[in-house]
């Protein structure tokens, strides 16, 4: 599992968004008010899942969200999103 003290119920999902881009590809710095939420990060827990449908996600895997998905938490400093598989759009 992870080292986190905290344990998803159910088909939830704790996942660590990547960090934003601070520059452009073509190496403008974006500043902090047009900086967008990042939609992808990595797994860092899960729950059990469903009675019949057991969780596809598994701890490590990198991953697609929605825009406004998940409840955003703060663990030990570190910022997360706790999210129903269902909120996820692809593992990458």
């Amino acid at each position: 599992m992870s080292k986190l003290k905290i344990t998803p119920l159910s088909d939830r999902v704790l996942v660590e968004a990547a960090v934003a881009e601070e520059t452009t590809a073509s190496g403008i710095i974006i500043p902090d008010t047009a900086k967008e939420k990042p939609q992808k990060g990595k797994v860092v827990a899960v729950g059990n899942g469903k009675k019949d449908e057991p969780l596809t996600v598994k701890v490590g895997d990198e991953v697609l969200y929605g825009k406004y998905a998940g409840t955003e938490i703060t663990i030990d400093g570190t910022e997360y999103l706790m999210m129903r598989e269902s909120d996820i759009l692809a593992i990458v």
